[in-house]
């Protein structure tokens, strides 16, 4: 590799490759370790083109998630069938995986940054910022960087917008999805909030089982599908639509709306 190389964001693709080896070193115990990573999919990572791919998933930690999906990107495309066994998988990673996230939670911590240059695409909320409600115009530089993004290689972004489930899902994704024509693949993870604080940095608890379900990309008519209705496939396909309220036990809701207050202050238990 050219020691000079860059990624359309000018980030030098040799540093970000041991980032990732190292990142990927220090976080592997968590999902095959402390807790189990019970994975389903591995053989449509493998089907998927090189670039303009889009998965939307649903959202439980700021970080785990989008280091698990990280992992188990790459150890599907060095051929492990839904495991990530032989940590050797990260010495070749797949540089152009990029993901979405929020630029004032890119900039908290020097931790935070490190993670920004293994591939974050650092948006501007237009709904909140420090912790507080707004209401702000997109940025149109944002949009053009997720298509950037998606020219050169796979992005992965939480339509949501918030670890919250059952959240509706922002517009701008189903914008970004007929702008782009990206392949849209589907992403369904659980057991992340179980097992990490909110942040996703700590072990709240050990002996979880995680969940990732891959499922196969989309159909969408992108010319004559309108906003709603992409909107309502992709609530479907991560499994966050509302009707998905009314299967779920009420002392499920009850446990799930406790640990959010819990994780919003911090909390911080076994």
């Amino acid at each position: 590799m050219d020691l000079f190389k860059k990624t359309p964001f000018g980030h030098n693709l040799f540093l970000k490759k041991w980032l990732i080896r190292i990142m990927g070193l220090i976080t592997h115990s968590r999902y095959k370790g402390f807790n189990k990573l019970e994975i389903e999919g591995s053989d449509i990572i493998r089907s998927l083109p090189e670039k303009n791919v889009l998965f939307v998933s649903n959202h439980q930690t700021y970080f785990a998630d989008v280091v698990a999906m990280f992992h188990v990107f790459n150890a599907a495309l060095s051929g492990r069938e839904d495991n990530i066994k032989n940590i050797l998988y990260l010495w070749n990673p797949k540089l152009n995986i990029y993901y979405v996230a929020a630029k004032e939670t890119m900039k908290k911590s020097m931790l935070a940054k490190i993670l920004a240059y293994a591939g974050s695409i650092s948006i501007e909320r237009t709904w909140r910022a420090d912790g507080k409600e707004v209401n702000r115009p997109v940025k149109f530089s944002d949009i053009s960087n997720i298509g950037t993004a998606l020219d050169d290689g796979w992005v992965i972004t939480f339509p949501q917008g918030t670890t919250r489930p059952w959240k509706p899902l922002r517009k701008g994704t189903a914008h970004i999805i007929k702008k782009y024509k990206p392949i849209v693949v589907p992403v369904v993870i659980d057991g992340f909030r179980r097992s990490f604080d909110k942040k996703g940095l700590y072990i709240k608890k050990k002996g979880i089982l995680q969940s990732m379900l891959i499922k196969q990309p989309l159909e969408i008519d992108y010319d004559n599908e309108s906003i709603d209705q992409i909107i309502e496939k992709l609530e479907y396909a991560i499994e966050q639509h509302p009707s998905f309220l009314h299967v779920i036990p009420q002392e499920e809701l009850a446990a799930y709306e406790a640990d959010h207050q819990k994780r919003r202050y911090s909390y911080k238990g076994n």
